[in-house]
């Protein structure tokens, strides 16, 4: 997985309790833009973010 700066997180939800949710990438953290990424989520809240196979990366402007 890679990202930059702008681009959008999406994790997709796996079971019907958990939502689909997104986040914008504030820095990319990892070499070659691997994660760790630090994104702020819709509802404002900021995290460090590591990615699992149920996300991907949305390209800014896309």
């Amino acid at each position: 997985m890679r990202a930059s700066k702008g681009d959008h997180l999406v994790v997709e939800g796996r079971t019907v309790s958990l939502h689909r949710r997104e986040a914008e990438v504030l820095e990319v953290r990892g070499e070659d833009g691997g994660p760790p990424y630090l994104v702020r989520w819709e509802d404002g809240h900021e995290s460090l973010a590591f990615p699992g196979p149920d996300a991907h990366v949305v390209p800014a402007g896309s």
